[in-house]
């Protein structure tokens, strides 16, 4: 369930025997991104049974202090799936992020999910599903280290507060302008080991005529009878292994 941050920053540096000076960015930026997928997966797990899923957002930074905020919606199914209501998902965030030497950054925040209407907190054996995390971030290079530590219950799992996730990565430019993502992540869930579960992703991105089309292949070792939906709404194994695409337009 969620979430990675949909708009990307891109660097040039050129060089040569005569220097460019690098256009300054203005202090403060706001961005958009509006974006459809084949599959709405979050670590790994569909959250709109395996059907597409609309997005979009909005991001703020101040360049000088690295200081970021923003919100990111999505369409999803999973609230509904399991006794509640709502299909909507809503992320407020907030952090901060910067370098600490050269070619080393580093990402810190707290990021909650608001399920509107999910009313899980009233279904037997839920908990409400609106989750706050917190979360550090080290990177080297293309590559990154992140954990997410939840300070409230788990996406609707009882008594899940301190659950974790870690989740390591890396992004290289195989072509100009050709990203191969790759992504292993583990969740743990608090009091609730039995749902515990790794997830991984490799995929692709291209942007053409301002949209950055993606193609991933995506999967988890999920226990399947326990990522199930009921026979009512399909039976679908929410962790099984498939391939998303998604389209994003940020502005």
């Amino acid at each position: 369930m969620k979430k990675l941050l949909l708009s990307a920053a891109i660097a040039t540096i050129l060089s040569g025997n005569f220097a460019f000076a690098e256009e300054a960015k203005p202090d403060n930026e706001v961005s958009f991104n509006i974006a459809g997928v084949s599959d709405y997966r979050y670590r790994g797990l569909s959250q709109t049974r395996l059907k597409p899923a609309l997005q979009g957002g909005a991001d703020y930074v101040n360049n000088p202090s690295g200081f970021y905020a923003g919100t990111w919606l999505s369409t999803i199914k999973w609230t509904k799936d399991s006794g509640g209501g709502g299909d909507l998902e809503v992320d407020l965030y907030a952090g901060k992020k910067g370098e600490i030497v050269t070619d080393v950054s580093y990402d810190v925040g707290v990021l909650s999910y608001v399920y509107p209407s999910n009313g899980l907190g009233k279904v037997a054996g839920f908990a409400d599903a609106n989750t706050t995390e917190v979360y550090g971030q080290i990177g080297y290079g293309p590559a990154y280290i992140k954990y997410s530590h939840t300070v409230t219950n788990l996406f609707g799992f009882v008594d899940s507060k301190n659950s974790g996730y870690l989740d390591l990565g890396a992004n290289f430019e195989v072509a100009p302008g050709y990203t191969l993502g790759l992504h292993y992540g583990h969740q743990s869930v608090k009091n609730n080991t039995a749902y515990a579960y790794d997830d991984w992703k490799i995929g692709i991105t291209k942007e053409f005529v301002g949209v950055t089309l993606g193609l991933a292949a995506v999967g988890t070792n999920a226990e399947k009878t326990l990522y199930t939906t009921s026979p009512i709404n399909g039976g679908k194994f929410l962790g099984k292994s498939g391939v998303v695409l998604s389209a994003v337009k940020t502005f």
